[in-house]
This record gives structure tokens, sequence and C-alpha cells, in this order.
């Protein structure tokens, strides 16, 4: 049995041409504009919050003093290096 996650509505703006865009794909795609939109929301907010978290975690360590040292640095540059002929 299929079980709908409850939603709300959400009304916002676009410009013209891209409401012109949208209509487009979802006529290609066979899906509703509200469909094609509320995927893009969930993507564009998965992808924010991911950024979010591993952005705190890098200050967490930053914090704590843990850093890369100038060897560390140096050996990551060196082995990426291409070195010119």
């Amino acid at each position: 049995m299929h079980c709908m996650s409850e939603t709300d509505i959400l009304t916002l703006r676009l410009d013209s041409k891209t409401k012109k865009k949208l209509d487009r794909l979802a006529k290609a795609t066979e899906r509703s504009r509200s469909f094609l939109a509320a995927q893009a929301i969930q993507e564009f907010v998965a992808l924010n919050e991911w950024q979010i978290e591993e952005t705190r975690k890098a200050v967490a360590q930053a914090d704590s003093g843990d850093f890369a040292t100038d060897e560390d640095v140096a050996r990551v540059i060196k082995k990426w290096t291409v070195r010119a002929r």
C-alpha cells in the first residue's frame, strides 16, 4: 500500500523565462510543475545541509587545533604537482 507523506503548500514567484522553462520540462517529463519544483528544492536543501554539516565539522577541527603541518601540506603538494619536462 502506498502511503503519501504529509505535504504543505508553498507559493513562490518565478520570472516568466524560468516558468516557461519549467513548463517545458514538466511537459517533457510528464510531471507537474509542483513535482519538479519540490524535487529541486529537496535536492537543494539536502546539498546545503551536507555543506553546512561539513563546514561545522571543519570549524570544530580548526577550533581543536587539528591542522595539517607544513610538512603535511608540502607532501601533498609534491604528490600532486607534475614536474615540467
